[in-house]
Parts: C-alpha cells; sequence; structure tokens
C-alpha cells in the first residue's frame, strides 16, 4: 500500500459514475480540489484529506480506495481543476460558480434556472475559495451545451415579489425564472418590456363578435406564455378577459398583440382592473390543457415570441403529409405566396407564407392545435422573411 498521500485513487469506478457522484461521496470527508478521471480504466483519482476505511457505493456498485503514489494531481486536458482557468472538453457536467451572491442559492433554485435547457440529472452544491459551486449534469451533451451558451457570465437578475408575505421561496421562484427568461431574449428584454409587471389578467377589445370565441384567443395568446382562464364578456361581446400565468407573459402579450389585426378588426390589448378571472361556467379554464405551450421547450418558446408575421411555422405533421394537403387545409385564410416542407430530427415541418399579417394571424388561430390526417398539428409565428 502506498503512503499516506493528498491524493486517493479509486478503482471499479464504471461509465455510469459520474464526476458529480464521485464529489458527492468524498465530500463528507473534506474538501475536493481536482478530480481525474481516467475513463479508460474505469478508474479516477481525486483529492481529498481522508480516507474512507471500507469499500463504499456509488450508483450500487463498490468503489475501492487507496492511497496514490502522487503527492499532488496536475491539470492537464484530461483533469478537471475546479480553481483552475483552463477549460476542459465539453462534457454533460457543467461547473457553475455564482460570485457576489445576495441571497443564498438552493438546489431548487439551481433547478428552476437549468431545467429550462435540458433534463437535470443531478445537482451538486459546495463551498470553495472561488466561491459558491455547483455542478450541474444533464441527460446529455447537447442539453450542457445550450446553458452553458446561454448562461455562462450571465447576471442573475432577482426580481422579488411586493408582497412580504409570499416569503423567500416566491423570491427563489422568481429569481430562477428572471434568469431563464432575460438569457432566452439574449440577455435584453424587448424594448419597452420590463420583467416586473405582476398584473396577469388582461381586457381585449374590438373583437370579430361574429368569428370570435375562446379557443380561437387562447390559440392566439397562448404563443406568450400559459392560459389560465378567458372568458367573453356577455354584456360586451367584443370584450375578452384573458388571464395569463403570470405577469411576464401578460406583458409579452400586450407588447406583441397591442394593434394586431384579427379578423379584419384591429385588436386592443391591455392590462384589466380584475387581478383575475373567477371560475365560472362561462370562463373556459385551460390550466389543465396540454396545448399550453409553456409547460415544456420554455426558452424555445420564449426565443420564439414574437409579433404576428406573414410566415406560419407548422410542426406535429403527419410523416407521410405532402405541401397540397397542408396548402388545403389552411388556404382558405388567405393567399398563400410560399410553402417549404422540411423534416428536423425526423420530424416533419412547414412554412407557409401569406400576402399579409392579417391571413397568418387568421390561420393560426383557426388551425392551430386542428387535426390534420390524424395529428394534432402545432402553429406558430416565424420570424423569416422569406423561405
Amino acid at each position: 500500500m502506498a503512503e499516506p498521500s493528498k491524493v486517493i485513487h479509486i478503482r471499479n469506478v464504471g461509465h455510469e459514475i459520474a464526476e458529480a457522484d464521485l464529489l458527492q461521496l468524498l465530500q463528507p470527508f473534506g474538501n475536493v480540489s481536482k478530480i481525474v478521471m481516467l475513463r479508460a480504466k474505469n478508474q479516477a483519482s481525486s483529492l481529498s484529506v481522508i480516507l474512507p476505511a471500507m469499500p463504499v457505493a456509488a450508483r450500487g456498485r463498490n468503489v475501492y480506495m487507496q492511497f496514490s503514489s502522487h503527492q499532488e494531481l496536475t491539470t492537464d486536458q484530461n483533469s478537471h481543476g475546479r480553481n483552475s482557468d483552463q477549460e476542459s472538453e465539453p462534457n454533460r457536467i457543467l461547473l457553475v460558480t455564482i460570485h457576489h451572491m445576495m441571497y443564498p442559492i438552493t438546489v431548487e433554485v439551481l433547478h428552476q434556472v437549468f431545467k429550462a435547457y435540458g433534463y437535470v440529472e443531478k445537482i451538486v452544491t459546495f463551498q470553495k475559495s472561488a466561491g459558491f459551486q455547483a455542478l450541474i449534469q444533464y441527460q446529455s451533451l447537447q442539453e450542457a451545451m445550450d446553458a452553458f451558451g446561454a448562461l455562462h457570465g450571465f447576471h442573475k437578475p432577482i426580481i422579488a415579489y411586493r408582497t412580504a408575505s409570499k416569503g423567500l421561496s416566491a423570491s427563489y421562484a422568481q429569481m430562477g425564472r428572471a434568469a431563464m427568461i432575460t438569457a432566452a431574449f439574449g440577455g435584453t428584454l424587448p424594448p419597452g418590456v420590463t420583467g416586473t409587471n405582476e398584473r396577469c389578467t388582461l381586457i381585449v377589445s374590438n373583437l370579430n363578435t361574429d368569428k370570435i370565441n375562446e379557443d380561437k384567443l387562447f390559440n392566439l395568446f397562448s404563443l406568450y406564455g400559459n392560459i389560465v382562464r378567458i372568458k367573453i364578456l356577455r354584456n360586451k361581446p367584443d370584450h375578452a378577459l384573458v388571464e395569463m400565468a403570470d405577469g411576464f407573459q401578460a406583458e409579452l402579450a400586450v407588447h406583441y398583440l397591442k394593434g394586431a389585426v384579427l379578423f379584419a378588426k384591429k385588436l386592443e390589448v391591455n392590462y384589466s382592473k380584475y387581478p383575475n378571472i373567477t371560475s365560472a361556467p362561462d370562463a373556459h379554464d385551460y390550466t389543465t390543457s396540454s396545448l399550453n405551450r409553456f409547460n415544456s421547450n420554455v426558452i424555445k418558446n420564449y426565443r420564439h415570441c414574437c409579433a404576428p408575421t406573414k410566415m406560419i411555422h407548422i410542426s406535429a405533421l403527419p410523416q407521410e403529409i405532402t405541401e397540397d394537403a397542408i396548402l388545403n387545409h389552411v388556404s382558405e385564410h388567405g393567399s398563400v405566396v410560399n410553402t417549404k416542407l422540411f423534416e428536423v430530427n425526423g420530424k416533419r415541418q412547414a412554412l407557409i407564407q401569406f400576402e399579409s399579417e392579417e391571413e397568418a394571424t387568421e390561420a393560426l388561430v383557426s388551425k392551430h392545435a386542428t387535426s390534420l390526417e390524424g395529428n394534432t398539428i402545432r402553429i406558430s409565428f416565424s420570424q423569416m422573411q422569406s423561405i
């Protein structure tokens, strides 16, 4: 057996065991400053200060430890130095360092921020001389790279609720949401959008009473956030209340839809004096609707937010669909200038360009979530100018 050393050699480290697992295993015994993974040999080395007296388990596998003949670990391209400025090869585990923390950061807050970029398998937090750090392990390399690209060097704003009774947990949730949203817009919110609005319910007026209904309003407003309820007013049928899931999503809807033309009527979209829509038979409830777009791919959906355009994007199409079938489905709403049928990751999608934003908007509100050859299609506006 080697002489006592700060370096521990670990055997029987399978490929299912990640750096985060080893860190979690070793942390109770002292600070870990470097880990070198020797994947070709199913081994790893780690700096620690106390050696456990017997084999311990990681992910159901017994790993065996002994002192290494090395007194120090050098950080090269195959190692992960926690306080080093050297960059390692991209992998699915991110080392996150947070400087100048104004509030405690919990695992829940980190999960709220990082889950927007993919499935987070594990989070381990620890305190080092460099500051508060965490290892975030994603399911795939691409998810980790997406998160790195969006959040590296990002300053996390804190938007706290003004109602103190909602407590710190609400502030944590808002902090994570604010970071996620601002990152989605490239670090800067659209002009005029503050991110601090707390009013969730909107009043929409000048509706075409002959053609509008709650589901069509849902199809349009759900582009900017999840919908709670929608109610067309009985005493003012050209007016409707739309309750969004939160104030930021309501702010996006006002920003992008004020002045939009729908069924030959120019919409007025403003904040309502009512904080929410009371559950009632004449209020359509969408809280459990699978058609709410922001239950998944949140970052992607925020990134695609825009005012109505002449181009619609159709996804969830049948694999054998033809351009003619798509045109037959949507062309009643206006003059189609151009079309493009294509495939992304094995899934059929289409771009349809109309002559005007009004025609594209009518097609979207009328045909989103309708059935086409057995598939429930999804439609959004495309920011592309031409095909």
